[in-house]
């Protein structure tokens, strides 16, 4: 008789045994290491672009995060793993101003050029800091065109006109979407749909990209079409990712660094390759 198996953690494939939520959060929680700045920054480059310093977050007045310290370079990807309400997205909503910061603080630049971001709101953080937030599915305007979409990614521009030509070179980069310029949004497919929203971003031409779930509800055909964009963004165009992603291996896979969130603390940090390699890692995340 062959015994059934089941998905183990939060990977793909299979193997012996389903754990809960708190279970993979009480072993993550258990091969938690300690971790210096000084391996933070080396892992950055010991160049730090974005600096966040022992930041304390959350929403109303429940604290999430808990003195986190995170450390990326210039043109470097950081990939975000862990359990369910380990605080993966919350770091995102705090670097782009959509929760509540209690302390710390989160930088971006160097030297003289570093600017104290931790008090901006999401509109000055992609205008002053070139921040950007891509969003979970469905943030797109389904009722709008496909190019009317990507101008109201320009809504900070000085003039519509400034818009409209920041969507053409997206058009020209992109044909996939150049093709359905006249559609509504809501046609498109599900790949089609996160390209859109991806190129909306890139409407304001930033620096910083934070990016949430990429992968989420797309077929495997689509994520690795939306990985192959990311991976030209930072290799090609010189953007700086932080991204979340629930599919750790494809997220680490994909990222120079990764760190492992649980209850809120950074409980692992190494090159992506490292986690992926970490047998530890691997049995709670990506599964076996």
């Amino acid at each position: 008789m062959t015994e059934k198996k089941g998905i183990r953690g939060y990977g793909q494939g299979e193997v012996e045994g389903v754990i809960s939520v708190d279970e993979v959060t009480r072993q993550a929680a258990a091969i938690a290491e300690e971790i210096s700045i000084e391996k933070l920054d080396d892992l950055a480059g010991n160049s730090p672009y974005v600096t966040i310093e022992n930041l304390n977050a959350g929403y109303g007045k429940m604290e999430i995060l808990h003195d986190v310290n995170l450390r990326v370079g210039r043109k470097q990807s950081l990939c975000l793993i862990g359990p369910n309400g380990a605080g993966k997205s919350t770091v995102l909503h705090a670097i782009f101003g959509f929760n509540n910061i209690f302390s710390g603080s989160i930088t971006i630049g160097q030297g003289a050029d570093a600017l104290d971001v931790t008090s901006l709101s999401p509109n000055e953080k992609l205008s002053r800091a070139g921040i950007a937030y891509i969003l979970q599915d469905k943030s797109i305007f389904p009722g709008m065109t496909v190019e009317e979409n990507l101008w109201m990614g320009g809504f900070l521009k000085d003039r519509p006109a400034e818009a409209k030509q920041a969507a053409e070179k997206i058009f020209d980069k992109y044909s996939r979407l150049a093709a359905r310029r006249r559609h509504q949004a809501k046609v498109l497919s599900g790949g089609e749909r996160r390209l859109l929203e991806i190129s909306r971003a890139l409407v304001m031409n930033p620096d910083l990209l934070l990016v949430d779930e990429p992968s989420i509800g797309l077929e495997p055909r689509f994520i690795d079409m939306v990985f192959e964009i990311l991976d030209d963004l930072q290799n090609n165009e010189g953007k700086t990712i932080i991204m979340v992603e629930q599919n750790a291996k494809k997220g680490l896979e994909f990222a120079d660094i990764g760190y492992v969130l649980v209850s809120g603390e950074v409980a692992i940090a190494g090159k992506g390759s490292e986690l992926l390699d970490n047998p530890k890692v691997g049995e709670l995340f990506l599964g076996g």
